[in-house]
């Protein structure tokens, strides 16, 4: 099944959370601007029952940039239907000299443009040697600063 791009849903997925987070880390611009840009007006996300809508992920990138964390996404699973795009994928984080992996089960909704509408995230860290394994693997072609 295609996405709104036309790509498979697993580049999509792991190409929208790094080329947001990117945009995000990599310009002093008004993030209200690059939200917008990747997502509608009503945006809602709903990660592990909490409530994030436009405000709020607007609010959540000053964190972000601030801790300037080094991350990559691996996309283990996507299926896509129409506009929607269920995904499971391991987000691996550097920040402050620790390292995670974070597993989450993403169900979302797009925008024939490609922006996120809905999303419902269920998300878990994964035990250390699962971050661990991450140092001994070099970095990726691609990789840069993503960390939302």
């Amino acid at each position: 099944m295609r996405t709104p791009h036309g790509t498979d849903p697993k580049r999509f997925i792991a190409g929208f959370f790094t080329s947001f987070t990117a945009d995000i880390l990599g310009s002093d611009e008004d993030p209200a601007r690059i939200v917008d840009r990747y997502h509608t007006p009503d945006i809602v996300q709903i990660a592990d029952g909490n409530r994030i809508d436009r405000d709020k992920l607007i609010a959540h990138t000053r964190p972000v940039r601030k801790n300037r964390p080094v991350s990559r996404v691996e996309v283990h699973e996507a299926l896509a239907s129409g506009d929607d795009i269920a995904a499971r994928y391991t987000l691996h984080v550097r920040q402050r000299g620790k390292e995670l992996a974070i597993e989450v089960h993403f169900f979302g909704r797009f925008t024939p443009d490609g922006r996120m509408r809905r999303a419902h995230m269920l998300t878990r860290t994964l035990p250390a040697a699962a971050a661990d394994d991450e140092r001994s693997h070099p970095a990726l072609p691609g990789d840069h600063d993503p960390g939302l």
